[in-house]
């Protein structure tokens, strides 16, 4: 899957996946984390997702990377505020009060552009990429973040009836991809109403990941 197709829905408004309140599982599930006010929390491939928002009114300070900048300007719209906007390397640096995000391929934002990360908050990343994509978006996640322990949401369903995106991570995939760097632990596993897209029975899985101690 390439970012024409990602552009494309940002261009025509196709954006099924942008939900229209804060997750569930983030509001209920978030201090897992164990995070003091302040700290810095990175969301990858983040569109306008109204979770930005209720991370900063938490007193928290938001990084995030995502391809379309249209998604980025309109989180900005929704947030009230105006960013300020600067070309950086391959990206463009959008920045406000506690916010920075990175609009371009987040395989071209490194360590040094994002800066500190106190935790990730995966909701539509993993999911929102093919399986031949996922091994390389996990070594890099990790690598910009300093294995930064994560809170990741994710669907299981099955993939015969349903292509995707959003594509089915199931527990061994997950382990298989990140288990030689953090402990997992399933927070919660719940029925996604109606279906996933009205189409199939799915599950909405919350993961936390727990950086290894040598």
């Amino acid at each position: 899957m390439d970012a024409s197709f990602w552009h494309q829905r940002w261009r025509t408004n196709e954006i099924p996946f942008h939900e229209r309140a804060a997750n569930p599982l983030l509001l209920k599930h978030f201090s897992a984390l164990a995070l003091a006010k302040g700290c810095r929390v990175f969301v990858p491939l983040c569109g306008m997702s109204l979770d930005i928002g209720w991370l900063l009114s938490r007193g928290h300070a938001v990084a995030g990377a995502e391809l379309s900048e249209i998604a980025v300007q309109q989180l900005f719209v929704e947030l009230g505020m105006e960013p300020k906007i600067t070309e950086l390397g391959h990206a463009k640096h959008y920045s406000g009060k506690q916010i920075d995000i990175f609009a371009g391929d987040i395989f071209q934002v490194s360590r040094e552009m994002v800066g500190p990360v106190d935790a990730v908050y995966d909701r539509a990343a993993l999911v929102a990429l093919p399986e031949e994509m996922r091994q390389r978006y996990a070594v890099h996640l990790r690598e910009i973040t300093a294995t930064a322990p994560q809170l990741l949401i994710c669907y299981e369903y099955d993939q015969a009836v349903l292509p995707g995106p959003p594509f089915s991570i199931c527990s061994e995939e997950l382990h298989r991809l990140y288990g030689g760097s953090y402990r997992l632990t399933l927070l919660e596993s719940a029925d996604v109403a109606g279906g996933l897209k009205g189409k199939c029975p799915a599950k909405e899985n919350a993961w936390l990941l727990d950086r290894r101690t040598m």
